[in-house]
């Protein structure tokens, strides 16, 4: 079942839908952290089937031997309160090194009923659960393991059209072209330098100058320099500027990706490039200090399918057809769904034919 990574983005590049119906049910499972979860919701969405979000908090010395070791016994599906209580869905979508025992646990408690899947290397081997996703520059492969070359996530197409049918005003009045502007910050493996920030800022304004209006959105990992400066350049050309200071309700992110002619995408986020692959919108990249390998498939990734390109301080590059890995990877649960319910089927007539000869 494994996938190379451009044969499963052609396969579902153009975003069809995939559905299973509301006669199945799923859990999210997570420790509550917002990319895991975000990811987990955006593929069990994709399912069309009700969603619950469950989130587990394993306390020491449990958690400090996770993803390996047993759940902590308090969470337990027989005691109240637990995250994983019964009744046990069909699907348990996962995420997080905290939320792999629980995985097992639901497996084992549902008698193999469940079908269980993990986004991203559970590092326990790929039997930690039925169908394991992880993205084409790791390594964990096997039978039951998926890969594509970015991450699913929770920008749909339907999403992204219910934002241009109904933009907010702020974003609606800026004239064309417009940029999306996603800034993260540092991270384990780059950091935004002084210089890295007037760089940053200064192709930015190259854009303007061609006549470009930008729709900037900052990250909790945002440099304050490079906030400052970002309000300063929107502020002086008439763009937008998202500082995340409002109700999480009225974050525009999906509306700045949906009215984007281009998106500018900072290189320290394999989410944020795999969202904005979404949109169809050319991918304007702009590297920070540092670097990792595995980004550095992800962008090169990128830029044979004609995708990404450098940020150079000017418009470019072409739309592309939109690549959905969310429809993807949906498609892969339902497929092997079906497969481990015939299965279960099989061994259920076998049973009642050894009981009834």
């Amino acid at each position: 079942m494994a996938l190379e990574s451009n044969r499963s983005a052609d396969r579902h590049f153009s975003g069809e839908p995939v559905a299973l119906g509301g006669g199945v049910s799923c859990w999210v499972l997570t420790d509550g952290k917002a990319g895991d979860e975000l990811q987990c919701v955006g593929v069990a969405r994709a399912l069309g089937c009700p969603v619950e979000v469950r989130r587990v908090r394993p306390r020491p010395p449990f958690v400090w031997m996770m993803p390996r070791g047993c759940i902590d016994p308090r969470e337990a599906p027989a005691r109240p309160g637990s995250p994983i209580a019964p009744p046990f869905p069909d699907i348990l979508i996962a995420s997080g090194r905290r939320a792999v025992a629980y995985v097992r646990a639901v497996k084992r408690a549902s008698g193999g009923r469940t079908f269980t899947v993990i986004l991203k290397d559970p590092r326990i081997g790929a039997r930690a659960a039925d169908l394991i996703w992880v993205p084409a520059h790791d390594r964990l492969r096997g039978p039951n393991v998926i890969t594509t070359l970015t991450a699913p996530h929770h920008v749909s197409r339907q999403r992204l059209a219910a934002a241009r049918a109904a933009p907010p005003p702020a974003l609606a009045r800026l004239p064309r072209p417009r940029v999306a502007v996603l800034a993260g910050g540092d991270s384990r493996h780059h950091r935004f330098t002084p210089a890295d920030v007037a760089r940053f800022l200064d192709l930015l304004a190259g854009l303007t100058e061609e006549g470009a209006a930008l729709m900037a959105t900052t990250s909790r990992r945002t440099p304050e320099a490079l906030r400052e400066g970002l309000g300063a350049l929107v502020t002086r050309t008439g763009g937008y500027l998202w500082d995340g200071r409002g109700e999480a309700a009225d974050n525009p992110y999906i509306a700045l990706l949906a009215l984007a002619d281009s998106v500018v995408v900072t290189a320290d986020s394999a989410n944020m490039l795999g969202e904005a692959a979404a949109t169809g919108a050319p991918l304007l990249v702009f590297e920070p200090s540092g670097g990792h390998r595995k980004l550095t498939m992800l962008l090169n990734g990128l830029e044979k399918c004609g995708i990404a390109r450098p940020l150079r301080g000017r418009l470019e590059g072409n739309a592309y057809l939109p690549l959905d890995t969310t429809v993807t990877v949906a498609g892969e649960i339902i497929r092997s769904f079906h497969a481990h319910r015939a299965r279960l089927a099989i061994v259920a007539d076998q049973a009642h034919r050894t009981e009834n000869p």
